[in-house]
């Protein structure tokens, strides 16, 4: 019997995978699409950043100004020509007399809120008895970021607050005389336009040398 070889030839088929003009474009949208999503996230993530921090610091501002204050008026005293330790008792400005620099002289201390300005000028005392001369004012800045609208900054007690509430806070003629505490209220935000960002502090210092 003969024996009959059979060969079968082999064919190899080899696909080759790629991608088309058309899916680079589509990844190529969709990566552009990706990265300005990314880039825009980032912008406002940054921002909040921005306010989060300027908010801070306008708290920091006016938290070291209101503690400055603080420190003063609760050393507040006569002067030299024996006057009362405050001469003057308004909403929004307060005049008094203390050593606010520790070097044993009186000063006249002024606090005054001008718009979202909270200013300070100080005069050293001059001869004896002291005259404070206006025109040697020495004038700062200590806060630009005061939101406090139409409500007072300073609110002033008698010796008989919190029990006499008659009488307190007290009215525009008797303060010089009789107060015995001061209430120090500023609303702090770096963006008039956002209130969310308000934040207030608060202050009460009582005197500790009215006559």
């Amino acid at each position: 019997m003969r024996s009959i070889n059979i060969n079968h030839s082999s064919k190899h088929f080899a696909q080759e995978y790629g991608f088309t003009l058309i899916e680079i474009l589509i990844s190529s949208a969709i990566l552009v699409i990706l990265a300005f999503g990314f880039l825009g996230l980032q912008y406002i993530i940054g921002r909040n950043q921005v306010s989060v921090w300027k908010s801070y610091l306008s708290i920091e501002d006016a938290n070291q100004a209101i503690s400055a204050m603080s420190r003063e008026l609760r050393s507040a005293r006569q002067n030299d020509a024996g006057e009362y330790l405050l001469e003057t008792a308004n909403d929004n400005e307060i005049i008094f007399y203390s050593d606010s620099d520790y070097d044993e002289a009186v000063e006249r201390v002024r606090y005054t809120l001008t718009d979202n300005k909270l200013i300070k000028g100080t005069i050293e005392p001059v001869g004896s008895p002291a005259v404070y001369p206006l025109e040697s004012e020495k004038v700062q800045v200590v806060s630009e970021i005061i939101r406090n609208g139409t409500n007072p900054t300073f609110y002033y007690y008698n010796s008989n607050w919190p029990e006499d509430t008659t009488n307190n806070p007290l009215q525009q003629d008797s303060r010089i005389s009789d107060t015995a505490e001061v209430k120090i209220v500023v609303r702090t935000n770096p963006d008039n336009s956002n209130p969310k960002y308000d934040y207030t502090l608060e202050s009460n210092v009582r005197l500790r040398m009215i006559f």
